[in-house]
């Protein structure tokens, strides 16, 4: 069995068949649509870069959070934060990490980790995989195996990219509610 492989298939698959796909002709209207009071998004910093808003511990229930927030999440504490740590130089500060500004800017920076990312992993032999993160993850991770991390990265990308689908359904529902509404049965 190619463990390496079959971990990246499932990834692939659904970023193939479902996530990119469903990304295509997102624009910034959408993007930083706040569907509800008090949603957590993505919001200009004094230096012009962007910044995500949350709070740790997070608030229970969490806010409700926009595409930008979801998309950011994936683009920078998934993928870029984990090719930083595991495949490049170790540098990146979560804390001051730039989140995507724009639709663009987070299509264009989603699709260079989920490359970067898809890169790594195949190079991770079954050693690899079984071998524990370490440093280059938080305590609470440092123990488990490569391969749960892997696995976790596909589950965050998979479980956000489906929030991210169905806030768009939402919003062309909005804009055309008429479109939106499934036929009396005959």
């Amino acid at each position: 069995m190619n463990w390496t492989g079959e971990i990246l298939a499932q990834l692939e698959f659904h970023w193939d068949t479902t996530l990119w796909p469903r990304l295509r002709g997102l624009g910034d209207d959408e993007f930083f649509w706040e569907p509800v009071d008090g949603c957590w998004s993505v919001r200009p910093r004094p230096d012009g870069s962007f910044a995500a808003d949350w709070e740790w511990p997070e608030p229970v229930p969490p806010p409700f959070t926009t595409i930008a927030w979801r998309l950011g999440h994936i683009v920078v504490a998934v993928l870029e934060l984990r090719v930083n740590r595991h495949f490049g130089d170790r540098t990146l500060d979560l804390a001051d990490a730039p989140w995507p500004g724009s639709a663009e800017e987070a299509l264009t920076r989603l699709h260079d980790g989920y490359e970067l990312w898809r890169a790594g992993v195949r190079g991770v032999d079954i050693d690899g995989l079984a071998a524990p993160v370490g440093e280059a993850e938080p305590p609470q991770w440092a123990d488990f195996p490569f391969a749960m991390l892997a696995l976790h990265v596909n589950r965050e990308i998979i479980h956000h990219g489906a929030e991210v689908a169905c806030m768009r359904d939402l919003y062309r529902a909005r804009l055309a509610p008429d479109a939106a509404r499934v036929p009396d049965p005959v």
